[in-house]
């Protein structure tokens, strides 16, 4: 299955994988419109400091213990995608405190969301991907 992978080594740090996925998932058209002058919430987080830098996302793990661990049933996987039913997350963040890779956060609604491969908002490459300009974000098989 392919995922998003970073390389270090060319991620600037410049947060603009942050910004096309809050873009890609606002669900609106002109990215000013979506972003301007409000806070982003993106599935996908930059870390680190001035000597290294790399994105954080969902690994869609083989047996995720997300999966395992939500008690209201809201995450699951089909077709090797981890998802989130926002209409059955409660937001009790237990999800974000098993997942081993910081991958989950809450949206501006108070419920948890994740990186989904922009499963239902792409022509098939991920907006962090398409839109990192030196190409450290990849989506491949590995």
């Amino acid at each position: 299955m392919r995922r998003v992978y970073v390389n270090e080594e060319w991620c600037l740090g410049c947060h603009l994988c942050e910004y096309n996925c809050a873009f890609a998932n606002s669900g609106l058209k002109d990215m000013a419109d979506a972003l301007r002058g409000k806070p982003i919430f993106p599935r996908i987080h930059i870390e680190g400091n001035e000597k290294v830098s790399y994105a954080v996302s969902c690994r869609h793990c083989t047996d995720p213990i997300c999966v395992k661990s939500c008690i209201a049933g809201a995450i699951s996987k089909s077709d090797g995608v981890v998802k989130i039913d926002k209409n059955k997350c409660v937001g009790c963040m237990t999800c974000v405190l098993v997942c081993p890779y910081g991958a989950l956060a809450l949206n501006e609604d108070g419920v948890m969301q994740k990186c989904e491969l922009c499963t239902q908002n792409s022509d098939g490459e991920p907006a962090c991907v398409r839109g990192c300009p030196n190409k450290a974000i990849v989506f491949e098989e590995r």
